[in-house]
């Protein structure tokens, strides 16, 4: 039964690990645009910080939900 629930913690962290590098992604392009308003590309560089912290964090737990799945 554990292994199930590995299975799909994996799933779930690695769609929550690739939700976080596509908002990231997005957060840094406008971070970038020079059209858009110093408030706004700051607050887009934090949350692009933000969204890196909580995808490498997705992607660690997912790694380690696969491991575990393995076994």
């Amino acid at each position: 039964m554990d292994k199930i629930q590995n299975a799909a913690n994996y799933v779930s962290d690695s769609v929550k690990g690739a939700t976080n590098t596509a908002s990231k992604e997005a957060n840094k392009e406008v971070a970038k645009d020079n059209n858009a308003s110093l408030g706004t590309r700051a607050s887009a560089a934090k949350d692009a910080a933000g969204d890196k912290v909580d995808e490498k964090k997705y992607n660690t737990s997912a790694d380690v939900n696969k491991e575990a799945a393995k076994h």
